[in-house]
């Protein structure tokens, strides 16, 4: 099934199409929220932007995860090799156990300065995600 990506000239690359649309819903709706946990836009209420911006991210997070898995699955074992590929699931990990303390946490309520840290965190993690994923091809 995963050779078949290799015998369309247009496959790998839409699949390619499909991970960077996700990456863009999860970062970008990231970005609108943390700009409200630092206090842009006041005047929009968090927890029904919260709702939005994060049911968008996981739609995002979803078709991430799942085109990076299909294209995993076409090369393996050069992929377990290439160091930045390693980096790139641990940073993943990383931004996970970070989301889950943000939440565990209840920080959309507090909007305190360690919502705002985790936020900023979160927003570099996934930047340092994404430069790890433009560099497994170089390395």
């Amino acid at each position: 099934m995963f050779a078949a990506l290799g015998a369309h000239p247009w496959a790998y690359p839409m699949l390619e199409v499909v991970h960077i649309v996700g990456i863009a819903l999860l970062l970008g709706n990231l970005l609108l929220l943390e700009a409200r946990v630092f206090g842009l836009g006041a005047a929009l209420p968090v927890q029904p932007l919260a709702r939005l911006s994060l049911c968008l991210a996981g739609l995002g997070f979803g078709l991430a995860a799942a085109s990076g898995l299909t294209m995993f699955a076409t090369m393996p074992s050069e992929l377990l090799a290439n160091r930045v590929f390693t980096a790139k699931m641990a940073l993943i990990a990383l931004a996970a156990c970070n989301a889950g303390w943000f939440h565990g946490r209840h920080s959309l309520q507090r909007l305190d300065g360690t919502a705002r840290a985790l936020m900023a965190l979160s927003t570099l993690l996934w930047l340092l995600v994404i430069t790890c994923g433009r560099w497994i091809g170089y390395v």
